[in-house]
């Protein structure tokens, strides 16, 4: 049981870290194209809505709270001392993981029932589509069944962390929780180590200078109606944009 213990909660990190950095480096080096989410929004675009919006605002949610949890617990459990501050935040962040697990669920559906995007769909989309289902799972689960998550986060998990980034790993206090919290961490682990190499390498790469770019006006020369309807039979003429 301590060896399990030794390889989930020492070795796999480190193992996962190193795999990051070196595989994110060589991505965005010699496979910068690739370094994207490879967007299949110009194949199908309105199931892609109601699962990509809900998935999106779920996991920026949640990750934010982990992090906060992280960076501040002094003052997550400050704001926990209140019982009623404490159950704004615990099912706040019950909903929006539920938010998360549909949008999810809502992307795999589209992704493996869509023919368009069958050709453009590999095997380590399944992959990280699994793992993110069975972390988010995993997550709602163990938010239900072992309360209060938010306080022994910042008690327990956060000094584990701290002590795998200072290079001295201390596992006393991580290694006495359930299983299914040591599965979490690990499947954390296993979604960081494969990131550089899926779709969700994107999120390395926010398009930030979208907050500064000019406004780009589109003019249609076109009766928009005319252009969009299926019935409009084709023709070498195309609509005239400027």
């Amino acid at each position: 049981m301590a060896y399990l213990d030794n390889f989930i909660l020492i070795a796999l990190p480190y193992v996962a870290l190193t795999v990051f950095l070196i595989g994110s480096i060589y991505k965005y080096t010699h496979r910068k194209f690739q370094f994207s989410s490879l967007s299949s929004e110009f194949l199908e675009g309105r199931r892609l809505f109601y699962g990509s919006v809900p998935f999106h605002w779920g996991i920026l949610v949640v990750f934010c709270g982990h992090l906060t949890a992280l960076l501040i617990p002094r003052g997550i459990l400050a704001w926990n001392s209140q019982p009623v501050r404490l159950m704004v935040l615990e099912i706040t962040g019950f909903i929006f993981g539920i938010s998360m697990l549909v949008g999810l669920i809502n992307l795999i559906i589209r992704r493996y029932t869509t023919p368009r995007l069958r050709p453009v769909t590999n095997a380590m989309d399944l992959v990280i589509y699994i793992l993110l289902f069975l972390q988010t799972f995993a997550g709602l689960w163990i938010a239900y069944s072992f309360r209060w998550g938010s306080s022994w986060f910042a008690t327990l998990l956060t000094p584990y962390l701290y002590s795998i980034f200072t290079l001295h790993p201390d596992t006393t206090a991580v290694a006495l929780l359930p299983w299914p919290v040591k599965a979490h961490i690990a499947g954390a682990y296993l979604i960081i180590g494969i990131l550089p190499f899926s779709r969700l390498v994107h999120l390395l790469v926010l398009p930030l200078n979208y907050l500064w770019r000019p406004y780009q006006q589109v003019i249609w020369n076109w009766d928009k109606k005319k252009v969009r309807n299926k019935k409009t039979p084709w023709s070498l003429q195309r609509p005239e944009n400027t």
